[in-house]
């Protein structure tokens, strides 16, 4: 009796199983079918002026900013137009960072402490913005030391204010700077007419160092300056070079700089 139901069950299954693996058959063969015109379909339906969507947007020369795209987001920058900040803002806040610190140091003197403050220049003391714009933020030698010689760069107000608290609380004041020692009479001149007066020593780079990495040159004009006998308790700069090497200054403040970069 078992049997018998067991053969009436496999006898009524079998019929279906056919049935389904036929349809399974046919169903996978349409699909393989229709996937094999699928292209020359859509081929054929493209109309000819339709962009290629297959052309990814992420590609690597993508990721780097367009030239002037930058020196056009670096000129808002400046100008305090774009939502990448305000360059006037962010030096100020620097600016005042340095005073906070100096006016602490110096009230924490100790007897007979001869305390230094050592200042870069360009674009930290006086601003080349006017012309790095003209020169479209391109570096020529000739055309940005005749810049220098004409000694018409206007001073960083923050780093005026700083100097003069300097003055006011006896930290004499060393400036350091990359430029070349022919021009030193524009610079001097150029710092002077911007309210800089009674500097201790202004160092530029002699013929010798025009070849010594700009770290190696600031950290030697660093140790001639403790040389004297003087604390370093401050050093700004708009660089990372600019404090590299010893002996560094037991504070330093970096102002932005995003037109150029000297390792």
């Amino acid at each position: 009796m078992m049997d018998a139901e067991a053969d009436a069950r496999r006898l009524a299954i079998v019929p279906f199983e056919k049935e389904f693996l036929v349809n399974k058959q046919l169903t996978l063969f349409a699909a393989v079918f229709a996937i094999s015109l699928a292209p020359v379909c859509l081929v054929a339906q493209k109309p000819a002026t339709q962009p290629d969507t297959r052309v990814s947007v992420y590609a690597p020369a993508e990721r780097i900013p367009n030239l002037d795209a930058l020196k056009t987001q670096l000129k808002q920058y400046h100008e305090c137009t774009c939502t990448c900040g305000c360059y006037a803002k962010d030096l100020d806040h620097q600016a005042e960072r340095a005073i906070a610190f100096l006016r602490i140091r110096a009230a924490n003197r100790r007897s007979q402490e001869k305390l230094a403050m050592v200042l870069d220049i360009d674009e930290t003391t006086l601003s080349n913005y006017e012309e790095m714009v003209k020169a479209g933020f391109a570096y020529d030698s000739a055309v940005f030391h005749a810049w220098i010689n004409s000694a018409k760069a206007p001073a960083i107000p923050g780093t005026l204010r700083l100097y003069q608290e300097a003055q006011r609380l006896g930290v004499s004041v060393f400036f350091i700077t990359g430029r070349s020692y022919t021009e030193r009479d524009a610079t001097e001149r150029n710092l002077r007419e911007q309210g800089f007066q009674d500097w201790q020593q202004l160092f530029l780079r002699s013929l010798e160092q025009t070849s010594e990495p700009m770290a190696t040159y600031k950290s030697g004009a660093r140790a001639a300056v403790a040389a004297q006998g003087y604390r370093l308790v401050l050093n700004v700069g708009d660089q990372w070079s600019d404090d590299q090497g010893k002996p560094q200054a037991e504070f330093f403040v970096k102002y932005p700089d995003p037109y150029y970069f000297i390792p």
